[in-house]
């Protein structure tokens, strides 16, 4: 085994990670019918899951399908992982969490899942590119992706003629426009710190490099130098915006903009069934967040919001095969992505949310970068820091720290990269 776990993912995952084969989950209850348990990280998606086990347990005599969908899911599953307690399936997020789970070797090389193979490469790509070091394999099967930008109020923007803007400049003056008819241009929610991370992450996947955190790691720059744009820029967002954005929090910012009191949220797609429960008739689109100067150099921040991986643990392969080969199925995807307003990682006819039209062409044309906070430790609470930049406005202040909490947080990466690179070379 690896061992690289210990000092970013506890002593005692690495452990239970050392251990995969010692207890297993997929077994033959007293039905006769092989166990498969998953255990996904989506509450706000339960009733879907529901449905689906439901569904499949009707359909199939030979595999009794367990789905469960707890609050705090990952703070479950690492309890489980400590106790060698694995379920067959995970549905988690590509994010740190992933990257940990990779390395500490206790999920399943999916390679040879046939499903795989119809995945859009972008979405296979950000799980590559969440490995921290290279790993030979694959290790989770992307399902669905959501997309961060900025909704505005379509029938807001027909009424005064504003539109869609392609740059930064053109983005800041349609913010000066808005402001000067009376109109508040965005409601931002910074009390929650995690809503912080939502402009910042839409603006920095088209002003610092994708994998700014690998270059870090790697001594070849610092975020002194790759984060000083976004974060100009996003002080520059604050003069639009309501006054005291850190008074307000998630669901009140979800709330104003559903009754009308703001032009535009930049948020994540993920936040429109928050708002169309306050507004159903709400007549949304969205954009890609416009933060370069050059329109061509804009990407779509878009990231894996639900992905299932196979545990190493897992006893029978082929069953916890054909359950993803049931949840990849076109017509239960689509249940899917009607419901989140998500956007499939799956290739095939699927169809949009009208509220995504003005992301269409980055998704369709796979223009489309990850969030950058799906590389940085839980530990360092980079939202909390954002919070407190945007508080502050010291930029050079929020820098210096960024880099100096990188090198304390992420001291265990840095060395595994290096020791990595020492052996295979960049």
């Amino acid at each position: 085994m690896k061992g690289k776990a210990i000092g970013y993912f506890g002593i005692s995952l690495c452990c239970a990670a050392s251990a995969v084969c010692m207890q297993g989950c997929a077994s033959s209850g007293d039905s006769g019918k092989t166990q498969i348990e998953i255990v996904q990280y989506k509450p706000e998606a339960a009733g879907y899951f529901d449905a689906l086990e439901e569904k499949f347990n009707a359909e199939h005599d030979d595999i009794q399908l367990k789905i469960s969908s707890p609050n705090d899911a990952m703070t479950i599953l690492r309890t489980r992982f400590i106790r060698e307690d694995y379920p067959d399936i995970i549905g988690i997020g590509g994010d740190i969490n992933y990257s940990y789970f990779v390395d500490a070797e206790i999920l399943a090389d999916v390679s040879d899942y046939p499903g795989l193979q119809n995945i859009k490469q972008a979405y296979r790509d950000i799980d590559e590119a969440l490995e921290l070091v290279p790993t030979d394999g694959s290790y989770a099967v992307p399902y669905v992706a959501n997309a961060a930008g900025v909704l505005y109020n379509r029938d807001m923007f027909a009424e005064h003629g504003w539109e869609i803007p392609q740059n930064w400049s053109e983005f800041t003056a349609l913010c000066a426009e808005i402001q000067s008819e009376g109109i508040l241009p965005f409601y931002f929610g910074f009390k929650d710190t995690w809503t912080c991370l939502a402009p910042w992450n839409a603006m920095a996947v088209s002003l610092a490099p994708a994998d700014v955190t690998k270059q870090v790691n790697r001594g070849e720059t610092n975020f002194a130098r790759e984060y000083r744009e976004v974060s100009e820029k996003y002080l520059d967002l604050l003069q639009y915006a309501v006054d005291d954005p850190f008074a307000y929090g998630y669901n009140d910012a979800c709330t104003a903009f559903a009754r009308g009191e703001a032009a535009m949220y930049p948020i994540g797609s993920y936040a429109i069934p928050q708002i169309l429960s306050v507004n159903p008739d709400l007549n949304i689109d969205s954009f890609v967040m416009p933060a370069n100067d050059s329109a061509d150099l804009n990407t779509l921040n878009s990231g894996i919001d639900l992905q299932f991986c196979v545990m190493a643990d897992c006893k029978n392969k082929d069953a916890a095969y054909a359950v993803l080969d049931f949840l990849y199925e076109e017509e239960n995807i689509q249940q899917y992505i009607d419901a989140q307003i998500a956007i499939p990682c799956k290739e095939g006819d699927f169809a949009l949310s009208p509220m995504l039209d003005g992301m269409t062409q980055h998704i369709a044309e796979g223009r489309m970068t990850d969030y950058q906070d799906h590389y940085y430790p839980s530990e360092m609470a980079v939202d909390a820091q954002i919070q407190t930049f945007l508080l502050q406005k010291d930029v050079d202040a929020f820098l210096l720290k960024f880099d100096t909490d990188w090198l304390r947080y992420n001291r265990d990466i840095i060395r595994l990269v290096q020791d990595y690179e020492k052996n295979h070379g960049n």
